[in-house]
C-alpha cells in the first residue's frame, strides 16, 4: 500500500509511450525524481547527436559556447504541448545571450511525420530534430517518461534534468536557464 502511495505521489505532469498511453491513463511526474544525469568525456560526446529537420546532423559539441537546452517531446504528448510556449518565450527572451533551445522527437516513426505541423500549430522557431540511438539511450535509458529537458551549461558540464511539466516545473526551468545564461561559466 505505501509502494501505491509512493507511485502515485511520483506521477504528476508527464507522458509515457505511446504505446502505454493508448493502454492507461497518462502517468505524470510531480518535478523531477532526480536532475542528475550521466555524461560521458568530451571527447565521446561527438558521438551524441541528432539529426535537424533541415537533413543536418548536429552534436552536443557543436554547442560549445551556448548554453544548450535539449527538450525530449512526442507531438500526442499532452505536457509536452504545455511546456512548449515556455521554452518559446525562453529562447527569444535569452537567445541574444547565447541559450539555444533544440526539441527532439522521441516519438516513433509514426510521429516523425507529424513534426512540420506541429511546429507550425505550436509556432516553434526554434530547432527541431531526432536523436539518434546513442543519445537516447545515455539520457533516457533511466527514465523514458516525456517531456524531458536538459539543460548544459556553456562547456558542455549538464546543469539540471527536468522529467515532466507543470507550472513549479515551468517555473524552475526559468530560473536555472536564467541563472546559466547569465553566470560567467
Amino acid at each position: 500500500m505505501l509502494a501505491a502511495v509512493a507511485m502515485l505521489a511520483v506521477l504528476i505532469g508527464a507522458c509515457t509511450s505511446q504505446e502505454q498511453r493508448d493502454k492507461e491513463a497518462t502517468p505524470v511526474l510531480a518535478g523531477p525524481p532526480s536532475t542528475t544525469f550521466p555524461m560521458p568525456p568530451l571527447n565521446a560526446r561527438a558521438e551524441l547527436g541528432w539529426v535537424l529537420s533541415d537533413g543536418k546532423s548536429a552534436t552536443l559539441a557543436d554547442y560549445q559556447g551556448k548554453v544548450l537546452v535539449l527538450d525530449f517531446y512526442a507531438t500526442w504528448c499532452v505536457p509536452c504541448r504545455q511546456s512548449i510556449p515556455r521554452l518559446s518565450t525562453l529562447e527569444k527572451q535569452y537567445g541574444p545571450k547565447g541559450l539555444q533551445i533544440v526539441g527532439l522527437n522521441v516519438g516513433g516513426a509514426d510521429d516523425r511525420i507529424k513534426v512540420a505541423d506541429f511546429a507550425k500549430e505550436l509556432n516553434i522557431q526554434y530547432p527541431l530534430g531526432f536523436p539518434n540511438k546513442a543519445l537516447t539511450d545515455l539520457f533516457l535509458s533511466d527514465n523514458q517518461t516525456i517531456p524531458q529537458t536538459f539543460v548544459f551549461g556553456r562547456e558542455g558540464q549538464p546543469i539540471k534534468r527536468f522529467i515532466g511539466y507543470e507550472e513549479a516545473t515551468g517555473a524552475e526551468l526559468e530560473k536555472v536557464i536564467g541563472e546559466t545564461v547569465n553566470s560567467k561559466q
